[in-house]
Formats: structure tokens, sequence, C-alpha cells
């Protein structure tokens, strides 16, 4: 996979994540494909498993790459991505709810529909909502959920 290039120098993770940006420029991952698996990349690189990690979690903070539960890490597309996943799910509710789609006093989907919707955490999905809540365009109901607040729109 690496053409027999081994890397070496002081920070090598970088290292990695600029060949695998080059690899994902050329075509070779295109948008939506899985990447190998983080022992396939190491042996191909010759380096640590968390070397890799670091080196993947360069391209995820930049956006091109994303993690998804039991894929593994994802190539985004080439729309600018928003940087972190939490900020994914609150733009797509913050526009459902301005579209009307999700009406003044509508309840919103539950963390769980929301965690299968965007293969997010609990803890993403419910920082997504609390950036919502603060926003004042959804309010907590204790004990019956999440529902658009009546002055939303």
């Amino acid at each position: 996979m690496d053409r027999g290039r081994w890397l070496t120098g002081g920070r090598v993770y970088p290292q990695i994540a600029d060949r695998l940006r080059e690899r994902i420029g050329a075509g070779e991952f295109p948008p939506g494909s899985v990447l190998p698996s983080e022992a396939a990349l190491c042996r191909a690189f010759g380096v640590a498993r968390n070397t890799v990690r670091r080196g993947m979690a360069l391209l995820e903070d930049e956006g091109v790459l994303v993690t998804v539960p039991s894929m593994g890490r994802v190539v985004c597309g080439a729309e600018p991505a928003a940087r972190y996943r939490y900020q994914v799910i609150a733009a797509e509710l913050r526009e459902q709810i301005e579209h009307g789609e999700l009406a003044p006093g509508a309840a919103v989907p539950s963390e769980t529909e929301l965690r299968r919707r965007f293969a997010a955490s609990r803890n993403t999905v419910r920082q997504a909502l609390s950036v919502l809540e603060r926003e004042g365009l959804v309010v907590a109901e204790h004990g019956r959920g999440r529902f658009v607040h009546s002055r939303a729109v």
C-alpha cells in the first residue's frame, strides 16, 4: 500500500496524514469509501497503532474523514463538512425547524433515533440538542422529551 517507503523522523503521524490525504485527493479512496483498518495501515506504514490513530485524527479534525461506528473511518464528500459531528446534527435539526418540517410544539426526534440517523454517540447527540436549547429553538420538558419551542420561528 505504501509502495515500500517507510516513515521515519520525529513526528511521523503528520506524514501518515499527508500520505492518506494525497491518496484521497488522487481518488484512491473516493468520498464514501472506507479506509483500510488501523492494523492494515500499521503494517503498510511500519508504525504503531497509536501513530496511525493520531494521523487519522488530524484528517478527522480537517473534516476529511469521519468515524462511523461498525464501519470505520469513511472519506467525506466534496462539500465542506462541519468541523464537529454535533454541529452537523444541530444544523440539520435547525434547518428542519426553520423550514417548518418540525413545527412549533412538535416533538424532536429522540436521542436514540438521532443516534441511529447520524451514527453518533449519545454525548454527541446531547451536545447538538444542547446547542439548539441555548439558541431557544428547542425546549426540554422533564419526563416528556424535547420539543420545538413555540416561538422558534
